[in-house]
């Protein structure tokens, strides 16, 4: 079952800022003065237990989890699919999260957060080779072509103001003029590692 519960309670039992709230906005900026602080009553007084090693390793499944809005089923069987590939387990796992279309729409500076670029892809904004796509896990490809399916879609109020957001950062394997995004190159897993420690990932799934 998907968590529907307040997402800044997530980022702050993991410590982290998974990308839940639109940078520069007011609730982000709240998340950020209490990312340190343990969600509950007393979470200002409350310590944070030192983790055993199998809890650091859920602690991070989750997290990914989390940053990509994947469901338990979905990782595991990325997971599955990246072991049977020759090779280091962890980039492979990399390239199937940051590949699916909607992780693909948000790293390319169209939308402030995974979770509205999900919504994006969804409702039918989204189209990929000049074909409608609603599908948020669909795999890209290098070569492919992201483009709005309808005019409309750039003057909705968050894509318009994160388009013309100079401040984005777009990653090497991706490139965007106007409304137009391509995967020029395949993603690595070295912007994940930023933020999740995918061997612990590994660890989990392999016990």
């Amino acid at each position: 079952m998907r968590y529907t519960g307040p997402k800044n309670r997530i980022a702050r039992r993991e410590g982290v800022d998974l990308g839940f709230k639109t940078p520069g906005s007011k609730s982000h900026a709240r998340l950020l003065k209490k990312l340190s602080v343990p969600p509950g009553q007393h979470g200002a007084s409350r310590r944070r237990r030192k983790l055993s090693d199998r809890a650091r390793q859920l602690r991070e499944k989750q997290k990914l989890r989390y940053l990509f809005l994947v469901s338990e089923k979905q990782l595991k069987k990325y997971f599955k699919e990246a072991s049977f590939k020759k090779g280091n387990t962890a980039v492979y796992l990399a390239k199937f999260l940051e590949k699916r279309l909607d992780n693909v729409v948000y790293r390319a500076g169209v939308t402030p957060t995974r979770a509205s670029a999900r919504q994006l892809v969804v409702h039918g904004h989204i189209k990929v080779n000049d074909r409608l796509v609603s599908i948020p896990s669909f795999q890209a490809k290098k070569g492919d072509i992201i483009t709005f399916s309808k005019e409309s879609t750039a003057k909705i109020p968050y894509v318009e103001k994160t388009l013309l957001n100079k401040d984005l950062i777009i990653p090497d394997w991706l490139e965007r003029k106007a409304t137009i995004s391509k995967m020029i190159d395949e993603p690595t897993n070295s912007d994940i590692e930023k933020q999740i420690n995918l061997r612990l990932v590994i660890e989990h799934y392999s016990r």
